[in-house]
């Protein structure tokens, strides 16, 4: 068995793709241009810029004008979320879900510190929110509903388009946070629904620092910040041509590769948790059992805790949902929403497999993983000696 590290953490961030990081490195050098000058330098810059948006816009069905590139996921959530409550003063009301991302967590509860209305949809135990719960929150006051696509923890693809069907029979806006979905699956926002979408480039292959919002054509979405008129006045500031020519480009890689990428991690994945299955009785996949990311795995490892597995683990690398404080533990609040027991969450491992996973991490991580279950199983009866 190889000593070399498993990376198993590919939904919390990616390594930059070898010709994503060859595309960009021209803007690094030579061609630094600024895109709003008249010059030579700026219209190359400029081209590549627009270049780029074009690769994302057709990546998820979009069309070029309605890509708006920001500084990553967070901020254009932010974007979206903060800006819909404005464009009708009639409409102050949020729906949103019990699962979301912190960054559309931390904005709903922003605005309800400045006296909007927000309902927070409780999921179901499979990890899924029902879209009649959704039509059943919104009223002709809400501006928006804001749904994860895929939730980063444990996976669970949401139905989208039921849930944007019914918020627009209200009249409603909707916002997707497809930071995780994007590059991993199929995402079109016509088909979603979508009137607004997030996207994070470090999530498929892009540096981190990058992102995008989608704004349906025809939404006068106000500005977060104030400058000049840069990506139409939706996000001044001058642009960051080298990371945008890196979205752009690793948008184009994943158009090519996603449906047979995902395949590939689907099998993946099924014979990981097949194998941690052989060698752990009781382990437990969290969240939907089909209606998931190709590549992601929370389980529930019993009697132990998560983070102590990964601790003892000699090779695995992966993220536990929990918080540590000192002496204490605390469970991922995802899981907990789910209404998963407090001591069974702690035994939470989340592990998402990427391009760079191959069948013997796989097996390699099985073996590793189970060894540092057993191990901690084992210590109290060491101790006891």
């Amino acid at each position: 068995m190889s000593t070399a590290p498993i990376y198993l953490d590919y939904n919390a961030t990616t390594p930059v793709d070898p010709a994503v990081l060859d595309a960009m490195l021209p803007f690094l050098r030579g061609e630094f241009g600024n895109p709003s000058s008249a010059h030579g330098l700026g219209s190359h810059a400029h081209d590549a810029v627009e270049a780029a948006r074009a690769e994302v816009a057709a990546l998820i069905g979009a069309a070029p004008d309605e890509i708006v590139f920001t500084s990553g996921g967070t901020e254009a959530s932010n974007i979206a979320i903060r800006g819909a409550v404005r464009i009708d003063d009639s409409r102050r009301a949020v729906v949103t879900s019990t699962i979301e991302h912190p960054a559309t967590e931390a904005c709903c509860a922003f605005l309800e510190g400045e006296g909007h209305k927000v309902a927070r949809v409780v999921a179901r135990t499979d990890g899924l929110i029902d879209a009649a719960r959704i039509a059943a929150a919104i009223s002709n006051k809400t501006a928006l509903a804001t749904i994860i696509h895929a939730q980063n923890e444990i996976g669970t693809i949401q139905p989208l388009r039921e849930i944007a069907a019914a918020a627009r029979r209200h009249g409603a806006l909707v916002h997707v946070d497809a930071a995780q979905s994007v590059g991993k699956i199929a995402v079109n926002v016509k088909e979603l629904g979508a009137d607004l979408l997030s996207i994070a480039g470090h999530k498929l292959y892009a540096p981190k620092g990058v992102g995008v919002l989608y704004i349906r054509r025809g939404i006068a979405l106000p500005p977060l910040l104030l400058g000049a008129g840069q990506e139409r006045g939706r996000r001044p500031g001058t642009e960051n041509v080298p990371y945008i020519v890196a979205l752009g480009e690793a948008c184009r890689i994943a158009g090519a590769m996603v449906e047979r990428e995902s395949k590939r991690l689907s099998t993946l994945a099924g014979d990981l948790f097949a194998a941690l299955k052989r060698e752990i009785s009781g382990i437990i996949l969290v969240g939907h059992p089909t209606q998931r990311l190709p590549n992601t795995l929370n389980i529930l490892f019993p009697n132990a805790s998560g983070r102590k597995v990964l601790e003892k683990c000699s090779r695995v690398i992966a993220s536990t949902g929990s918080a540590c404080h000192a002496d204490s533990e605390e469970p991922s609040a995802i899981l907990t929403a789910l209404g998963i027991a407090h001591d069974q969450a702690l035994g939470a491992v989340r592990l998402s497999l990427g391009r760079g996973t191959t069948k013997e991490d796989v097996s390699d991580a099985a073996a590793d993983l189970a060894a540092a279950w057993r191990s901690i199983l084992a210590a109290p009866a060491v101790a006891a000696e």
